[in-house]
């Protein structure tokens, strides 16, 4: 950990220093590896911001997904989340406004929280004088820090397939390269779902044989995601967490059992609502595998093709500020 007063921002912090950033949604736990897979998804949240003269606060303009729900001003989750990465360097707080342009759909279980919060967090990289100081390593452990687990955080951050865990309070993952026939279909409900609501519902004990059962098929999951896509049926069962929070979202749970039924490797995308499909049919597939998704979900279910995201977020300075209300 850097200490206070170590690091400094670009061009001395200036007013009319800035930066720009992408970062893309994600799935997690994909069936069977809870709180440990994921899986970015080219669902993106673009921003920009441009430091202010002190003095003039912050101010935060949404445009998308969340737009008029989101909180503003210091309480804006990626204001939050880029003053604490600039905490963890011991970088000045600037006075700051920030442009949002979500695309990542919020509440449903695609990974918005994440999204944002590795957001705030490559802003900061991209205003620092020294970026390395919030290297990927850095910057997983204060996003998952904030998240409080690191699978979809580490998707967003670092692209196509990651396994997260945690050492001794530090949260780290790995990222694996995505078969290059898998594809994803992404169900998404009118409905949202809180995940603090969702993991309420969690039991605090497990059967040890759900247990075995889904250590079993996480390991398998990794295989199928990366070179073996014909293995994703079996591979995206669970028995720990989805019947568990099936009361909150019964046409998800009830979607998510008829498609496995013909065969497609559904599962709650996230703590859901949204339904997550995964095949090894490339991407000339995905519009065929979209029209069964949508013919079994019916009215009422916004069915998507988004890629699979193989590059994670992306941050850059930039010399002239961006444009802001």
């Amino acid at each position: 950990m850097v200490g206070r007063g170590a690091a400094r921002l670009r061009d001395g912090g200036e007013p009319g220093t800035a930066a720009r950033a992408s970062v893309p949604g994600s799935s997690a736990n994909l069936g069977p590896a809870f709180d440990a897979v994921g899986l970015a998804l080219d669902l993106r949240d673009e921003l920009a911001v441009r430091l202010l003269a002190p003095g003039a606060g912050v101010r935060v303009e949404v445009t998308g997904q969340g737009a008029g729900r989101v909180a503003a001003g210091e309480g804006h989750l990626v204001v939050r989340a880029l003053r604490t990465a600039l905490e963890r360097v011991g970088a000045p707080q600037p006075d700051l406004a920030l442009v949002c342009r979500n695309g990542v759909p919020f509440g449903r279980g695609a990974g918005s929280s994440a999204a944002a919060v590795v957001a705030g967090v490559v802003l900061a990289r991209a205003l620092l004088e020294e970026p390395g100081l919030l290297d990927d390593e850095t910057a997983l452990d204060v996003a998952a820090g904030m998240e409080g687990h690191p699978d979809n955080a580490a998707a967003s951050l670092l692209g196509g397939v990651t396994i997260g865990w945690v050492d001794d309070g530090v949260s780290r993952a790995v990222r694996a390269e995505p078969s290059a026939d898998l594809v994803a279909v992404l169900a998404v409900p009118s409905a949202e779902l809180l995940t603090a609501r969702a993991r309420a519902m969690l039991p605090a004990v497990v059967p040890h044989g759900d247990a075995v059962f889904n250590a079993g098929r996480a390991a398998l999951l990794v295989e199928a995601l990366t070179r073996r896509p014909e293995l994703l049926l079996p591979a995206t069962a669970d028995r720990l967490h989805q019947d568990c929070r099936a009361p909150a979202a019964p046409a998800t749970a009830a979607l998510v059992g008829a498609l496995r039924a013909q065969g497609l490797a559904a599962a709650v995308s996230g703590a859901g609502p949204s339904v997550l499909v995964l095949a090894g049919v490339g991407a000339a597939g995905a519009p065929a595998l979209a029209e069964r998704v949508t013919a079994v979900a019916g009215p009422g279910w916004d069915v998507r093709t988004p890629a699979v995201d193989r590059g994670g977020a992306r941050w850059s300075p930039v010399t002239s500020p961006p444009a802001t209300s």
